[in-house]
C-alpha cells in the first residue's frame, strides 16, 4: 500500500513538474525586435511578426501577435513609452489556428479586427453575440470587440497609419498597412515571408485578389512580412512574378486538358521551391490552390 502510496505521489509530481516546465515556456515566449525607425518596431514570435508604432501618444500593434508573447511585447513597449494607450489590430489568419485578441484585450487595450475575419469568431453580428469559439475558451482568450469594414486610421506618434480593406486574396478580411512617413508596409498572409502563399477558398480567398495586392514594389517601401526578416518592395515584385509565371504554367496545363493529378505531379512550381518551397505551404499545395481558383474563375476574367 505504501508503495502505491509512493508510486502515486511521484507520477503526481512528475505530471506538476511537466505542467511547471511548459508553464515557464509559455511564459518566456521568445521575441526578437527589429527597429525601423525609433518609432516603428517589429517584433517577431514563433508564429509570425506584429509592426508597431510606439511613442508620446502610446502603442499600436499589427498583426498576429502570439497571446505568450503578450506580456514580452508589453514590457518593451512599456519601456519606450509612459502613455498606456494601447492599440491592437489583429489581421486575418486560419481560424483554427488563431487567438483571438492574444490577451490584449485583458490588458485594456483597444482591440480590432476586419469584420469578415471577426464574423468567422462569432462576432460582428446583429444582435447577441455568439458564444466564444471552444478553441478560445480552451486557451482562455478573449474575442476583439471592435470591427472595421473598409478603413481604419491612426494618427499617432508623428505618424499617418492607414489601414485600408484589399479585394479577397489571402480572405476576403485582407488590409494592408501603411506607415506613411517611415514607408513601412505590412501584408499579412498575402506576403508570408517564408514561402509559398496561401489562397484559402474557404475565407474567400482569390488568386487575382492576391496578385493584385502584390503592388508595393518600390524598393523605398520597408515591407513586413507575416514571417520572416524585414524586406523591401524588390522582394514583393519577385514573389509577385513567382507567382504569374507558376499560374501561367498550371493555366496552360489546363487548357491541355490535363487533370489536377497530373498538373501536380508536372511540378510547374519547380524551379522556384529552393527559394519559396520550405515554408508553410508545401510546393503542391501550392499548384493545387492555384488550380483551384483558375478552375472556379471564367475564362473571360482569367489574366
Amino acid at each position: 500500500m505504501r508503495s502505491a502510496r509512493s508510486g502515486r505521489w511521484t507520477a503526481t509530481m512528475l505530471a506538476l513538474a511537466v505542467f511547471s516546465t511548459c508553464s515557464l515556456a509559455r511564459a518566456q515566449e521568445h521575441v526578437t525586435v527589429t527597429q525601423i525607425t525609433p518609432n516603428v518596431l517589429v517584433f517577431a514570435t514563433s508564429t509570425g511578426n506584429a509592426v508597431a508604432s510606439v511613442g508620446p501618444d502610446g502603442a499600436l500593434l499589427v498583426g498576429t501577435p502570439l497571446a505568450a508573447s503578450t506580456p514580452r511585447i508589453e514590457k518593451i513597449l512599456a519601456q519606450r513609452t509612459t502613455n498606456p494607450k494601447r492599440y491592437v489590430v489583429i489581421y486575418p489568419e486560419d481560424p483554427a489556428q488563431s487567438q483571438g485578441d492574444a490577451g490584449w484585450g485583458k490588458l485594456g487595450a483597444f482591440v480590432v479586427m476586419q469584420e469578415k475575419a471577426l464574423e468567422r469568431l462569432g462576432g460582428h453580428v446583429m444582435g447577441k453575440p455568439e458564444p466564444l469559439p471552444p478553441r478560445l475558451v480552451k486557451l482562455d482568450l478573449g474575442r476583439p470587440p471592435v470591427s472595421f469594414s473598409q478603413v481604419i486610421s491612426f494618427d499617432i506618434n508623428g505618424e499617418a497609419i492607414h489601414i485600408i480593406h484589399q479585394k479577397p486574396g489571402f480572405s476576403d478580411a485582407d488590409a494592408v498597412t501603411h506607415f506613411h512617413v517611415a514607408s513601412v508596409v505590412y501584408l499579412g498572409e498575402v506576403f508570408p515571408g517564408d514561402g509559398y502563399p496561401r489562397i484559402d477558398a474557404a475565407q474567400g480567398g482569390t488568386l487575382q485578389g492576391l496578385i493584385d495586392q502584390l503592388g508595393w514594389t518600390d524598393p523605398k517601401f520597408h515591407i513586413v512580412p507575416a514571417r520572416g526578416p524585414v524586406t523591401n518592395g524588390a522582394s514583393v515584385k519577385a514573389f509577385a512574378d513567382m507567382i504569374i509565371s507558376v499560374r501561367d504554367r498550371v493555366k496552360q496545363m489546363i487548357g491541355e486538358g490535363k487533370s489536377e493529378r497530373q498538373i501536380i505531379a508536372a511540378h510547374p512550381a519547380a524551379d522556384f521551391n529552393a527559394k519559396y518551397g520550405h515554408g508553410r505551404v508545401s510546393p503542391d499545395e501550392f499548384v493545387n490552390d492555384l488550380y483551384a481558383a483558375l478552375k472556379n474563375t471564367p475564362t473571360s476574367s482569367a489574366k
